[in-house]
């Protein structure tokens, strides 16, 4: 595959500002631009040590500019335009919860993964919200994302995801999805407490990395759907949701960054509202049972950027022949207008075959 060569070869020349111009659609696509918005360590590990003969140090205190440096650098060789800070263990806003865990059973297995607790809260009344340990967004340390400003390489700038997203966050980690729909009828004051405070936290933590020169935008994650419908009402992510996401985007737009939003599921109710007034600059997360990027970009991709589309099933699944024609088909469809990056449609999850996101890859890399 041509994008083997690429890679070892360090033939990638990274230029941020392209990529946004083609995103946004100011500039027609002189190639194609990749996209990710989460990428698992274990699919970094695999393809460093395979192809960039290189081991991946373990991320602790002692080794955290050694793993910034071979992760700015990862990202470069593969031909993407930024670093994605995300998902990385220690960096960032957390939220203290209860997880479950249960076997990875990924061939790049991780050994265990966390899965939602989505039945009881950490949070299920008013003093449960006082002694809840918030954190205090003045208190994060902002060292990673200065060290893996260093290293960028010259065209390359950063895009972070700063937590999960707020509806994430709230259903989630503090008050559990089935005791949310209670505490709506039961408690509605404390349910709103609980987004004010999140969304209050989230928000000043992003006016802080705002100021960073070497971030070029926030790329979000809050999913708010699933396959038929959105996971509350649009009504209640009119009010408790969006109107954070609104004041996050105004930020990014304000200090001149960009606003990438991924929300899994059908959002059809809502798109209007995260286009024209939200304000995303593009969105991700497409699965071809709820939406083709095809058909989006066809629907919306006149009022706002699209991001991704390889359906994550297809990637896994399909073979070389049919992987192939599924990605050049969402290019031919998607790519010449504009407004538009390539990248699967949710993750490169560890139980996505190395050779099949190679192919992806590939396939952008000798399109014409």
């Amino acid at each position: 595959m041509r994008i083997i060569e690429f890679i070892q070869k360090k033939e990638a020349q990274p230029d941020f500002q392209q990529f946004i111009e083609v995103v946004t659609k100011k500039r027609k696509p002189a190639k194609v631009h990749q996209v990710e918005l989460l990428i698992d360590q274990e699919i970094i590990s695999a393809i460093s040590q395979k192809y960039f003969l290189e081991e991946m140090v373990p991320l602790t205190s002692q080794t955290q500019r050694q793993y910034i440096q071979q992760y700015v650098n990862w990202w470069y060789r593969m031909g993407y335009d930024y670093t994605m800070i995300i998902d990385i263990p220690g960096i960032g806003l957390e939220f203290p919860s209860q997880m479950r865990k249960t076997d990875d059973t990924a061939y790049l297995s991780r050994g265990a993964r966390n899965w939602v607790e989505e039945k009881k809260g950490i949070i299920a009344n008013w003093e449960n919200f006082e002694n809840y340990p918030w954190p205090d967004p003045e208190d994060i340390d902002l060292s990673p994302y200065l060290l893996a400003q260093e290293e960028m390489p010259e065209g390359m700038k950063l895009l972070v995801a700063g937590s999960s997203g707020l509806l994430e966050v709230v259903s989630e980690n503090l008050l559990g999805i089935e005791n949310m729909s209670y505490l709506l009828f039961d408690e509605p004051d404390l349910v709103e407490a609980v987004f004010e405070k999140v969304g209050n936290i989230m928000y000043r933590f992003y006016l802080r990395l705002s100021d960073l020169e070497g971030i070029g935008g926030f790329f979000q994650g809050d999913d708010m759907g699933f396959k038929t419908s959105t996971m509350l009402s649009p009504a209640f992510l009119k009010k408790y949701v969006l109107p954070w996401h609104k004041k996050v985007c105004e930020l990014a737009h304000l200090k001149g960054k960009i606003y990438f939003l991924h929300s899994c599921g059908q959002l059809k109710p809502i798109m209007d509202d995260l286009i024209n007034w939200v304000g995303i600059d593009a969105f991700h997360s497409f699965q071809e049972e709820v939406i083709s990027v095809v058909k989006y970009k066809k629907e919306y991709g006149s009022r706002t950027g699209v991001l991704g589309g390889v359906d994550l099933d297809k990637l896994v699944r399909c073979n070389e022949l049919e992987l192939r024609n599924y990605v050049r088909l969402i290019l031919q469809k998607c790519q010449n207008t504009g407004g538009y990056a390539l990248g699967s449609g949710n993750s490169i999850a560890n139980y996505v075959p190395i050779n099949n996101y190679l192919i992806m890859l590939d396939e952008g890399l000798v399109y014409e």
